[in-house]
């Protein structure tokens, strides 16, 4: 299939190695020539306009930050679209503007499917999950495009339009709580009754057998084993938005997501105060499986 990838950070850029890999024609487009770049070097045809992403491929793949700039994309793709084009936002926007967006482009007769995505920096080798919601046609006319990005079984249409990014969302939130639960505990474990436990061993115990073993926790080991003190950057966690959309939500259907809104709390406390051991962490585990950005305690000058 010809499919136009717009957006080519970490993310975008490991969809057209995927897209490439399976087969698949892929045209690239980035406002950064750093970017563009790199996707041309595993194979991707580069473009220097949105119009000719319209061109070369009725499937348009966005990877590029939520909110208004994903509006300024289709808006400037749009007049260069045939009907029955299929547009894809495979960013963390918001469920309730995927719903206008697809119903903005369908009525000029535009599929538009909302993809959630994760996988992080792994996902380019092992595939990525994704969840995605819109019109059931839409989504079998381009299917072969999800089996080639996501990991096995790892992909599905999760319901209407605006759901794939609602999931996304939930699973967001979700992953804050997680992250905060584990580093809470090796925090305890570091600083509580006995002195000078092995986090790196303790970790690697855990995810053999243990009923707490994941993938978070096999990148918290691999963390450990490099450094237990974390003296050397600062405990400042950012976010993206997800974790606030999801509590926002939960507030509005009336279910509680204490965990969730403790840990949301906790990040933009971190940023106030510095944070501690267990928000030095969760900081870490972000930049190991996303490659979110690190604050360095004493930043050279």
């Amino acid at each position: 299939m010809n499919c136009a990838v717009i957006g080519l950070g970490r993310m975008g850029s490991a969809i057209v190695y995927r897209l490439l890999k399976a087969g698949h024609a892929v045209v690239g487009y980035d406002p950064s020539a750093q970017a563009r770049q790199e996707a041309a070097t595993v194979g991707a045809t580069i473009v220097s306009t949105l119009e000719e992403c319209a061109h070369h491929a009725q499937i348009m793949w966005l990877m590029v930050p939520a909110g208004p700039i994903v509006d300024q994309v289709l808006r400037e793709l749009l007049p260069h679209l045939n009907a029955g084009a299929v547009v894809i936002d495979g960013g963390n926007s918001k469920f309730s503007d995927s719903i206008r967006r697809f119903q903005e482009l369908k009525s000029v007769g535009i599929e538009f499917l909302d993809c959630g995505t994760s996988g992080g920096l792994h996902g380019k080798e092992i595939g990525f999950s994704l969840m995605i919601g819109g019109d059931i046609q839409a989504f079998q006319k381009v299917e072969p495009i999800f089996t080639a990005i996501a990991a096995p079984q790892g992909y599905g249409l999760v319901g209407p339009s605006g759901c794939g990014h609602y999931v996304k969302m939930v699973h967001n939130g979700i992953e804050y709580a997680l992250l905060q639960s584990y580093a809470e505990g090796l925090q305890l474990l570091n600083e509580g009754e006995f002195k000078d436990l092995d986090l790196a061993k303790i970790t690697n115990i855990w995810q053999h057998g243990s009923i707490i073993r994941s993938w978070i926790l096999e990148l918290t080991h691999e963390i450990l084993k490099k450094d237990q003190k974390l003296e050397k950057i600062s405990g400042t966690i950012a976010e993206s938005g997800t974790g606030s959309w999801t509590v926002e939500e939960a507030h509005k259907q009336k279910v509680p997501v204490k965990l969730i809104e403790d840990a949301l709390e906790i990040r933009a406390w971190s940023r106030e105060s510095g944070g501690n051991y267990a928000t030095k962490l969760v900081a870490l585990m972000r930049n190991a499986f996303g490659g979110h950005a690190l604050g360095m305690k004493n930043p050279p000058k």
